[in-house]
């Protein structure tokens, strides 16, 4: 069962078709960046100082690209999130390795029964969104941003703070999340706003609001 294809998706499965390899690997480092972030901020912090978040990068486009053509062949998805999802393994692969040395760490339990992309540990999202609404020289200003976000982030349900990571740091859209998550794309935008919502009440002494991202 295919998904409905836009003009964009339809065009770059066309280059993807007449121009292969080329039109793949432009594709991909237009959208590096957003690719790399997803891997560094879901990487466990234990394994960032001996993993570096590039190289699972290049592993993931390595094994995408020998994929190519099965995706041509059937594309049930935008090809970001196919890509993503490749990335994703990759890292996923990554901590499997490291933590099965590891018997009694609950991490490597949950990676063994399920194939899913590692999730974001509340306080480096903490961390990240503090970073966005505060600045370099206000190191007393983000310690408190991030405390007063960490306790609100460890309140929501894992769904809501994949969909802030989604949406805020990874650039996917409303619609991309829903499918990531497998949820209506009505309920992705209401855990969506009502997670900011939260985030934002916290921070209402602050005067530095999260902007909400327009739904697609």
């Amino acid at each position: 069962m295919g998904f409905k294809k836009d003009d964009a998706e339809l065009a770059l499965i066309e280059a993807l078709k007449s121009r292969g390899e080329e039109a793949f690997a432009e594709y991909f480092m237009n959208n590096r960046d957003r690719l790399h972030r997803m891997i560094s901020m879901r990487m466990d912090q234990r394994l960032a100082q001996r993993v570096d978040a590039s190289d699972v990068l290049q592993e993931g486009y390595v094994d995408a690209a020998k994929r190519i053509e099965e995706f041509i062949e059937n594309p049930v998805m935008p090809l970001f999130i196919w890509i993503r999802f490749l990335v994703g393994q990759k890292l996923a692969a990554v901590h499997r390795w490291h933590f099965k040395t590891q018997k009694r760490d609950p991490r490597r339990e949950e990676l063994a029964a399920s194939q899913k992309v590692p999730t974001v540990d509340s306080q480096v999202l903490a961390q990240e969104f503090s970073a966005s609404v505060t600045s370099p020289s206000e190191a007393v200003s983000k310690a408190e941003v991030t405390k007063k976000m960490l306790e609100v982030l460890e309140t929501l349900d894992p769904i809501d703070r994949e969909i802030l990571v989604m949406r805020h740091f990874e650039e996917l859209s409303n619609n991309e999340a829903a499918a990531e998550l497998e949820i209506t794309k009505g309920t992705a935008s209401k855990r969506y706003v009502r997670a900011l919502a939260k985030l934002n009440k916290a921070m209402a002494a602050s005067d530095r609001p999260i902007q909400n991202l327009p739904e697609n």
